[in-house]
């Protein structure tokens, strides 16, 4: 699909201090954009970011037909810009489509269009690890319609933003036992806009008690962990690693999996099983639980400190050296450019 640019007359990156903005705060100069009608997507694009024009009936508004995902792209010290596993993005980016009846967008346009934008806007990005260039692809449903039917249109959209870190602090959670991010059969598995809306609301309530996100337990029981907010889990037990098993209420990070392949390399041995609440909460007991970290493309590797669960809180031991760290260092290593890439996951942008 030919992509045809019309770049802004004057970049706005000289008006911030890139270091110290909010994540997800501020946005680039140009946006992609590319639409769906008549049962093809069309009129592919790199623009000035601007306003889009949608009208009140669009059914996005009404029914919730609206996916996305979430990319970076790094700066390494010689200047070149990479980005990491684009192609898992484009086939999870169309995994979500499916779930929600919305039009398969080609993978290789994907991919190519972000890397035509990302390209664009390079001097948005810092060098070195922590800086990035935060992408978010997406898809709105844009029929004028208040029928209950999957849209007719729809609008495919990349912007970006720079980023610093995703969070700044220690990170305490709540373990849910009421409510719930996903059930089996429903679109837990895709990065659907409603799941993350639907967070809101016991996140709110949880952060007044002092957490700052909250581990989703299935909807079933409340027995079995899941994920967290925004990032697949780790517990090290021992010497080894636990992680749920991704299904249909779980996302399958790209993090998450990257992690996985990389203990390989690193002699950690991994278990992809179900765990128990109660099976944490036992570990911790016994002094066997030495770290808990979440994973995804915001935050990298993030440490858990602590975790609550029904009233009582439960606080990690401080360790000189941990596997969250180790795993993390290999990982930016890749991702800037500073170590070699055994996997072939980085994909380079421009010099």
């Amino acid at each position: 699909m030919d992509i045809k640019i019309l770049k802004s007359k004057q970049s706005a990156v000289e008006k911030y201090n890139l270091n110290e903005i909010t994540f997800g705060s501020v946005f680039s100069d140009h946006m992609f954009v590319c639409d769906y009608e008549n049962n093809v997507w069309t009129n592919a694009k790199i623009i000035p970011f601007q306003d889009i024009k949608v009208s009140p009936s669009a059914s996005v508004f009404h029914y919730g037909q609206a996916i996305f995902e979430g990319m970076k792209a790094f700066k390494d010290n010689n200047g070149s810009v990479w980005l990491f596993r684009p192609f898992e993005n484009a086939k999870r980016f169309n995994q979500s489509c499916e779930r929600l009846a919305i039009p398969n967008f080609p993978e290789n346009t994907f991919v190519d269009a972000i890397k035509k934008l990302v390209e664009i806007e390079k001097n948005w990005i810092l060098k070195g690890p922590g800086k990035s260039l935060y992408v978010r692809p997406f898809v709105i449903a844009t029929e004028e319609t208040v029928q209950a039917s999957p849209s007719k249109n729809y609008k495919m959209m990349v912007i970006c933003s720079p980023a610093t870190k995703y969070y700044d602090i220690d990170l305490r959670v709540k373990i849910a036992d009421k409510f719930s991010r996903a059930a089996k059969g429903g679109i837990g598995y895709a990065k659907a806009a409603g799941n993350y809306g639907g967070q809101f609301y016991p996140t709110q309530i949880a952060k007044k008690e002092g957490y700052q996100q909250i581990i989703w337990t299935d909807a079933a029981s409340h027995k079995y962990i899941e994920e967290a907010g925004t990032m697949n889990l780790f517990f090290r037990v021992g010497n080894k690693l636990l992680t749920p098993p991704v299904n249909d209420s779980i996302l399958d990070g790209v993090t998450r999996k990257s992690i996985i392949d990389l203990c390989k390399k690193l002699d950690i041995k991994v278990e992809v099983r179900s765990i128990s609440v109660e099976e944490i909460i036992n570990y911790h007991r016994k002094k066997e639980l030495f770290e808990v970290f979440g994973s995804g493309t915001a935050v990298v590797i993030k440490p858990i400190r602590g975790f609550g669960y029904k009233g009582i809180d439960y606080e990690l031991p401080v360790l000189k050296s941990t596997f969250g760290e180790q795993i993390k260092k290999k990982l930016v290593d890749i991702q800037y450019n500073i170590s070699k890439d055994p996997f072939g996951w980085r994909y380079k942008v421009c010099d």
